[in-house]
């Protein structure tokens, strides 16, 4: 099975390197035409304005929707998360494009700030039951967005507790009413069908339970096939580049 990983800036080295010790192929994806040799795809976390800006510099994004249409497993990550999201809130001005899919609203940077980045522990129930493992799944939330509205068909995998007053404002601001709106969490790991989104970075743990979890996606939607590409081919797609070693600081 060859994973694509979205490389244009964030976290994707530490993805793939944990696709490795599941003895996965991940592969980089740069340009739309590499999109056609994987199976799957990784968007992972860092500047989401950022990646958006490489994105349409590369014409990345209609690629990225037929893969998302094609019924694809595609998995986000902090940033990732906010690519998937069918409505963004807390922007930068002028905005940014997204790949959507997701039926959710998420509100970029909802935890706060860098320095306000922290660790919790997350109950999961669904990922404990499909891949063992304890009930709880320590997230990693570096100025992590969170999904505050999903749609009927969305499934909620993990939530997190905040003042209900922050949800009910953020709410307010997208015009959602829908039942998670006005509680006292928010939503941070979601699946819809192909996508699988998280708001927190599971690649910098340990526990590689969520990338098992989402490899097996594809057999479930049927795309769980090997893709007919040499190692050469996938070298030449990724390009020689030595992985990075030391953790990058992520902006969502």
């Amino acid at each position: 099975m060859a994973v694509g990983v979205l490389a244009l800036q964030g976290s994707f080295n530490e993805h793939i390197a944990v696709l490795r010790r599941l003895g996965v192929k991940g592969v980089e994806i740069r340009k739309p035409e590499q999109l056609q040799y994987v199976d799957s795809l990784i968007i992972p976390g860092g500047e989401s304005t950022t990646m958006a800006k490489l994105a349409e510099l590369h014409n990345l994004f209609p690629a990225l929707r037929e893969f998302v249409k094609m019924g694809k497993p595609v998995w986000g990550t902090c940033a990732g998360l906010i690519f998937l999201a069918n409505k963004a809130l807390g922007q930068k001005t002028g905005g940014q494009d997204l790949v959507g899919g997701l039926d959710c609203t998420v509100h970029r940077n909802f935890f706060g700030s860098q320095i306000q980045s922290f660790e919790a522990e997350l109950l999961v129930p669904e990922l404990a039951a499909k891949e063992g493992g304890p009930e709880t799944f320590r997230g990693v939330f570096i100025r992590a967005p969170a999904i505050i509205d999903v749609g009927p068909d969305v499934q909620v995998l993990a939530d997190y507790p905040v003042p209900s007053d922050k949800v009910v404002n953020s709410a307010v601001a997208s015009g959602s009413v829908g039942e998670k709106s006005g509680s006292n969490k928010v939503i941070v790991a979601v699946r819809q069908g192909n996508l699988l989104a998280t708001a927190f970075h599971p690649e910098l743990t340990a526990d590689s339970r969520w990338h098992s979890y989402f490899l097996k996606m594809g057999n479930e939607t049927g795309e769980g096939t090997s893709s007919c590409i040499s190692i050469r081919e996938m070298e030449d797609l990724r390009g020689i580049r030595a992985p990075k070693n030391d953790l990058p600081i992520f902006l969502s």
